[in-house]
């Protein structure tokens, strides 16, 4: 069972540049086992480079991350195995099947006992008739299944969703909010990244703002609401985030910027 007095991910301080250009300034953040983080902004905004550099695709420029208990950068192996990134377009291996796609990342992360695990995701995602399809005859919705099932089949303790409703139909969407709210029952920690405000509002506990590679806040939605919500607690998430960024853009100063983050 996950430690609940380690934060499952820990972020510290961490900036990433490309030259001159600061793609990410100054971020902090801590999530623990069954925490679900909207991770929102504006294109151009930070976001995908943020879950690229947290999954260990990107190196930061600065800072500390780290997984579960693990170093990215001094115990990479291991705090990449506690981890599951799904990209906003998932690539998949064209001439294999759905079902050696799971099979492969059962070896790859050394899944004991693995098939009842995958047979009962084919079925939750209604994939079972497709088992035997090869990825190049999916449709997009289908393609990101798979690629959610496979992020899914290690248990990992962290989950980095990037835009994970793209090419869903509504009842691929609600069975993909299903799966996410399992997730965190289930002790994971998942940052998810989507546009679509009023589709997350209603499966993430926290949330975080970001705004030309800076945070803007972080904290839990209620806290959000209070800061952004004009004394109205119904407020929505979109309405939250309209607020936070148009404030931003104007240089209107706002009294903080929440718990946890960029500080």
């Amino acid at each position: 069972m996950p430690d609940a007095a380690q934060p499952t991910l820990f972020v510290q301080h961490f900036n990433k540049a490309y030259g001159d250009f600061i793609a990410v300034r100054d971020f902090s953040l801590e999530l623990r086992a069954g925490d679900i983080l909207a991770l929102v902004g504006p294109n151009g905004a930070g976001k995908t480079t943020t879950l690229r550099t947290l999954c260990g695709i990107l190196t930061p420029t600065s800072g500390r991350i780290v997984i579960a208990g693990h170093d990215l950068k001094s115990d990479q192996i291991a705090a990449k195995h506690a981890l599951a990134y799904v990209p906003d377009d998932p690539k998949l291996f064209d001439a294999m099947t759905v079902w050696e796609h799971l099979e492969f990342i059962a070896a790859a992360y050394g899944v004991v006992d693995w098939k009842p695990r995958a047979e009962a995701m084919l079925a939750t995602f209604e994939l079972t008739e497709k088992r035997a399809a090869l990825a190049m005859e999916l449709s997009r919705g289908m393609r990101q299944k798979v690629a959610i099932m496979c992020a899914y089949l290690h248990s990992p303790r962290l989950v980095l969703l990037d835009e994970p409703l793209t090419g869903l139909d509504p009842v691929g969407i609600r069975t993909m909010k299903e799966s996410i709210r399992d997730c965190g029952r289930a002790g994971a920690a998942v940052i998810l990244s989507s546009h679509l405000l009023s589709l997350v509002e209603d499966i993430c506990t926290r949330l975080l703002i970001m705004t030309k590679g800076s945070v803007r806040f972080s904290g839990t939605i209620d806290e959000a609401r209070a800061m952004y919500g004009g004394g109205d607690a119904a407020v929505s998430l979109e309405d939250v985030f309209f607020r936070a960024t148009r404030e931003e853009v104007a240089g209107i100063p706002v009294g903080g910027r929440g718990t946890g983050a960029g500080e």
